[in-house]
């Protein structure tokens, strides 16, 4: 059985179309991408690597990874969303090798075969994260690194990325998260000493209301950003 809820895919299955607009129902993701990037680049060093980006959805973060030299592979279970993905590589000129398949499928195909795994605000719409996670320590080659970000599970949480960003502020369409479905940094800690990764970086992301910026911070409290490697 597939590790995906069909509500959840058909959800942004049918937003894909919007995926590329900044000022869409994206535009949070558009925001984060920079943020999220230049964490990566700086643990990992993305020029000359290969990279799979999983639940890559219309490739905002694939493309940029590829255009800071990385060898890029994005998979997603959303046959609209990669149409979208495609369509932009060829409008863009930034290589990126888009596939339907799930990360459970691709790490028995493929183990061992990627320096750098990253896992981005996808963790939460899953039913089985944990499983996910075991994919990402499968598909990355020893001494390579894995990425993650996640909402966490707490009332604030709750007040900021679903009354606040989905029903006051507008920042995402009414529905698009399940508080249930939320990952406390313990927990996501937990999933990933099972898998026999190493934990070496936990960073929080914020949102500043003034400038309408995103930015790092040591408070995890809402979203986060977590960082693993595979021993050597």
């Amino acid at each position: 059985m597939t590790n995906a809820d069909p509500h959840e895919l058909q959800k942004f299955s049918d937003l894909a179309h919007r995926w590329w607009d900044p000022n869409a129902e994206f535009k949070p993701l558009h925001e984060l991408n920079p943020i999220r990037l230049d964490w990566i680049d700086s643990q990992a060093h993305l020029t000359g690597k290969r990279v799979l980006d999983i639940g890559c959805g219309g490739g905002i973060l694939s493309e940029s990874m590829a255009q800071r030299g990385a060898q890029v592979k994005g998979i997603d279970l959303s046959s609209q969303a990669l149409g979208v993905a495609d369509l932009h590589s060829l409008e863009s000129g930034v290589t990126v090798d888009y596939e339907e398949i799930a990360a459970e499928t691709l790490a028995a195909r493929e183990p061992g075969s990627y320096d750098i795994v990253t896992c981005m605000e996808m963790l939460e719409h899953v039913p089985e994260p944990a499983a996910i996670v075991t994919a990402c320590k499968t598909l990355v080659k020893p001494g390579g690194w894995v990425f993650f970000s996640t909402l966490n599970r707490n009332l604030k949480a709750y007040l900021f990325a679903v009354i606040g960003a989905e029903y006051i502020a507008g920042m995402l369409p009414k529905g698009t998260h399940d508080y249930a479905r939320f990952i406390r940094p313990s927990e996501l800690a937990r999933f990933v000493r099972l898998a026999e990764l190493n934990t070496v970086g936990l960073k929080g992301i914020v949102y500043h209301p003034i400038s309408r910026h995103f930015g790092l911070s040591d408070d995890t409290s809402v979203n986060y950003m977590l960082a693993c490697r595979r021993a050597a």
